[in-house]
């Protein structure tokens, strides 16, 4: 079975979206990454969360919009919500909750990776002890506000084993495993 990741792309300050979910901060840091490049190809599903299905895309106003990872990633998307649309959406699947929409997303990404899009299903497969590995793309700029990479408040701390670091001139990936408990 594939891995459970975690990738975004955060401001210094720690945050992967700005106040009211704005994506627009981040078009100027999108540009050329061959690790995110080599990994598109290795991602077999999405799992997202339904604030970030649904909400501000960087490339908004661009064929581009609406797009996993800006129209460079095709296949199955599992959504996770509670409150599921009634039109049906080709190829994503809303699923009510968590541990189903893992099994169901793992199943369907084979020995690739499930990538994870959203701060609070980051979070909940975090805390189910589900999530392998982390990788954050740190843009230079800080928003001061908005949806935090990972917010815990009272949790304990997580440990992390690096895996690697990329420094490119306009972003620094930092690639981290999950350690076990």
């Amino acid at each position: 079975m594939g891995k459970l990741l975690y990738s975004a792309t955060m401001s210094l300050d720690g945050f992967i979206a700005g106040p009211g979910g704005d994506m627009s901060w981040l078009t100027r840091h999108l540009g050329p990454n061959p690790e995110i490049d080599e990994l598109i190809g290795r991602i077999g599903a999405l799992l997202v969360g339904r604030r970030t299905f649904g909400g501000d895309d960087p490339h908004r106003g661009t064929d581009k919009e609406g797009k996993a990872f800006g129209g460079g990633w095709e296949g199955p998307q599992f959504v996770l919500t509670h409150h599921a649309p009634e039109t049906v959406i080709p190829g994503v699947t809303f699923v009510g909750d968590l541990h189903t929409a893992v099994k169901a997303a793992k199943a369907a990404a084979g020995d690739r990776y499930v990538s994870i899009l959203g701060a609070d299903v980051a979070r909940q497969c975090l805390e189910a002890g589900v999530l392998d590995e982390i990788l954050m793309i740190v843009a230079p700029v800080m928003l001061g506000d908005g949806v935090r990479m990972f917010a815990r408040p009272d949790g304990d701390p997580v440990d992390l084993e690096q895996i690697r670091v990329t420094e490119l001139p306009h972003v620094t990936n930092l690639w981290f495993r999950v350690r076990s408990s």
